[in-house]
């Protein structure tokens, strides 16, 4: 009887805790990261009247199970769905930090870790990062100065908000990178100006300034051969410090490089047009003597304004007239002064479209003649006459009169109409309406030259050594820049000639491998990067020193670079830094905090006005084995127990695994289902009332018992 009474108790007392531990969850319902709980049932103790007995072959009788009265239930267990993620809950908040995965945060009471998913943290009056609700200190990784990474060791607390981390100081530039493709075919990599690139960088001041280089083929040293020279410095107002600090040459502030000459000699011959002869071949080669040469000029070359002149493009059967004071004997070359006057003559035929759309004639098809609508009077009073334009042959004198109004134009440019003895223009006109006429055109010569009567062409004798650099140019096609310079060396009997180009400059070898047109050195071979060095000190122009300590010098890496066809376009450019996460070395000027941010892997960093990233810190983050085992510790924060397994101290990125991140501005909800709830309170509410009724009921039978002695 006793029994089914305390079986009784026992059913209450743990349909109690299951509405606690449902009351407790219903509670955090809202409360952030709250993992919610559940209880788990087992019946308590049993008592045994009578033992079980097994078969007896020898009398015969089969077995009996054991009698057990079982004494109640009780608590078997409590689980923490701790590894149900819960709902997120925008803050905008950038301090609120949920964690996805099985993390943990890790925090420090100032005595003992502690474990917690509430990531709604602020900054204190000391600068670090803690707890909103309790103060305790959010553990992480510092950042390491020396590496410029995180160094993952034991935790220790995030301190944000320091002195150092409130400003950026001005720092100078170290390091930079050189990235992209130098195509080979680029018109300004072939250039005497090289392909221009630009590099920003910064002095111990913060002061910005900017480097000019540029980028060149190495003509003589083959494919996959080009160099890079300092050309400039300029500040931030646009003024180069050669003017700045009143210099005569960049390299007294800055060298780049060293200087360098390539030779390479090979044979050119003269043109096949015959616009070039050689005169006295057989002395030419021998050390010491002179070559002469003759050399034609087209009329543009030698007649000043001929180029520009538009008759001239239009002209048919043009030939000179004649050369003042020089009398044109054939089988003569009388020679010519500069400036000489030369007269062209020629014809110029006009088709009928031409006539009347640039000279506003009309043409008759039935009468073939032209038609003129010629003004007269005086402005306002302008009247036209429609006049008729033969022309007769000979054309009247009222025609030509007419004509020479018409074609008046052509006068332009020194040229002048020619003329019949009547003093009208010379025309003729075909069955199509086209007319022709003669002109003449005055030109005076650009230089001395010799005029061959027979070939009607002008030329120029040019002796080597003497004229060398004409000779290069006019005989052999070769031009002379900053960077190239050609020497003739001999000259054989039929024009062929040994020609040495030198190319020098003053910088670095930029080499490629031709195989696969990948980087393969800069400077020197087995080298990648190059640094532009700065003086101490120089002396100005006026004999003043000055001082250049607040610059330093630039390590520039150019093993980012390829030589490869990009249709004949140069992507080739300069960045500051070392081009890594943080971009060490790229210098900064002076600046001030604007902001900060939690990264996905948990990575702190601030901006600052001067455009500059800090990395802080990190957030840390621990996982356990069985992180159910954790003991819950009141206000968010979990302990380590025996079954949850021991935190290392160090703990590890959440992003490790691939399987964890954090969210900034986001907090993760409670987990807790009140459907799921609601509907345990139900059945845990039934439970209990059938538990009193066995105590009532047991109550009443005892009540019986006592009632027989009446």
């Amino acid at each position: 009887m006793m029994r089914s009474l305390f079986s009784g108790v026992s059913g209450l007392k743990t349909h109690q805790t299951r509405m606690d531990v449902i009351g407790n969850n219903i509670a955090n319902v809202n409360t952030t990261a709250y993992k919610s709980q559940n209880m788990v049932f087992s019946d308590l103790l049993y008592q045994q009247t009578q033992a079980a007995s097994g078969a007896n072959a020898d009398t015969g009788r089969g077995g009996i199970n054991a009698r057990q009265i079982g004494l109640g239930s009780k608590t078997a267990a409590i689980n923490t769905a701790i590894t149900r993620q819960g709902s997120a809950q925008s803050t905008n908040n950038p301090w609120d930090v949920m964690i996805t995965g099985e993390s943990f945060f890790i925090v420090n009471s100032g005595s003992q870790n502690f474990f917690t998913r509430d990531g709604s943290f602020t900054i204190d009056g000391a600068g670090n990062l803690v707890m909103a609700s309790t103060g305790y200190r959010v553990m992480g990784w510092q950042y390491d100065e020396e590496t410029g990474d995180i160094r993952s060791d034991v935790v220790s607390a995030l301190q944000i908000m320091n002195v150092e981390n409130l400003t950026a100081p001005a720092e100078s530039t170290t390091k930079a990178v050189v990235s992209g493709i130098l195509d080979r075919n680029n018109a300004d990599v072939n250039s005497s100006k090289g392909r221009v690139m630009t590099l920003q960088f910064y002095d111990n001041a913060g002061y910005q300034y900017t480097a000019l280089m540029s980028a060149h083929k190495l003509r003589s040293a083959g494919e996959g051969n080009y160099y890079v020279q300092l050309d400039d410095i300029i500040n931030s107002d646009g003024v180069s410090l050669k003017t700045y600090y009143n210099v005569n040459d960049i390299s007294q502030i800055a060298t780049f490089g060293s200087p360098e000459s390539i030779e390479e000699t090979k044979v050119f011959s003269l043109p096949d047009d015959g616009s070039v002869s050689y005169i006295d071949g057989p002395n030419a080669n021998v050390t010491g003597s002179t070559g002469t040469f003759l050399v034609s000029f087209n009329n543009g070359e030698i007649l000043d304004g001929f180029d520009k002149n538009v008759m001239m493009s239009m002209a048919k059967n043009l030939k000179v007239a004649g050369i003042d004071k020089v009398t044109l004997t054939p089988g003569t070359t009388p020679s010519v002064t500069k400036g000489t006057e030369v007269t062209m003559q020629g014809d110029v035929t006009l088709d009928k479209d031409i006539l009347q759309k640039e000279y506003g004639m009309t043409y008759d098809e039935k009468q073939k003649q032209y038609y003129y609508n010629k003004p007269t009077g005086t402005a306002p009073n302008i009247t036209y006459t429609r006049t008729p334009l033969g022309p007769s042959n000979p054309p009247t004198a009222a025609e030509g009169t007419e004509w020479a109004t018409v074609l008046g134009k052509l006068g332009g440019n020194g040229v002048t109409l020619a003329t019949d003895a009547n003093n009208l223009p010379v025309i003729s006109m075909d069955e199509s309406g086209a007319v022709t006429l003669s002109f003449t055109a005055k030109f005076a010569t650009k230089q001395d030259s010799t005029f061959d009567v027979d070939d009607g062409k002008f030329g120029v004798t040019l002796t080597y050594p003497a004229d060398s650099e004409q000779i290069l140019q006019k005989a052999y096609g070769l031009t002379s820049d900053d960077t190239m310079k050609y020497s003739i060396n001999y000259i054989t009997p039929d024009g062929h000639a040994s020609i040495t180009s030198t190319e020098s400059y003053t910088g670095n070898r930029l080499v490629f491998n031709t195989k696969d047109a990948s980087f393969s050195y800069v400077g020197n071979p087995e080298q990648k990067s190059v640094t532009l060095n700065f003086s101490a000190s120089t002396t100005d122009m006026t004999g003043k020193t000055v001082d250049l300590e607040h610059f330093t010098d630039i390590d520039i890496d150019f093993s980012a670079t390829s030589n490869v066809n990009n249709g004949k376009v140069c992507t080739i450019n300069m960045d500051s830094g070392d081009g890594t996460e943080n971009n060490l070395g790229s210098g900064r000027k002076y600046g001030e905090l604007i902001g900060l941010e939690v990264g996905q892997d948990g990575k702190i960093r601030a901006s600052y006005d001067n455009g500059m990233t800090k990395l802080l810190g990190q957030i840390a983050v621990a996982k356990f084995a069985n992180a159910a085992g954790l003991a819950k510790a009141g206000n968010n924060l979990y302990s380590a127990t025996m079954n949850s397994g021991e935190f290392d101290g160090v703990g590890q990125d959440i992003t490790a695994d691939g399987e964890g991140s954090m969210e900034s501005g986001i907090l993760e909800m409670s987990n807790v289902d009140l459907a799921g709830e609601f509907t345990e309170m139900i059945t845990t509410q039934r439970g209990f009332q059938a538990n009193s009724r066995i105590i009532t009921t047991s109550d009443t039978l005892l009540e019986e018992l006592v009632n027989l002695k009446r």
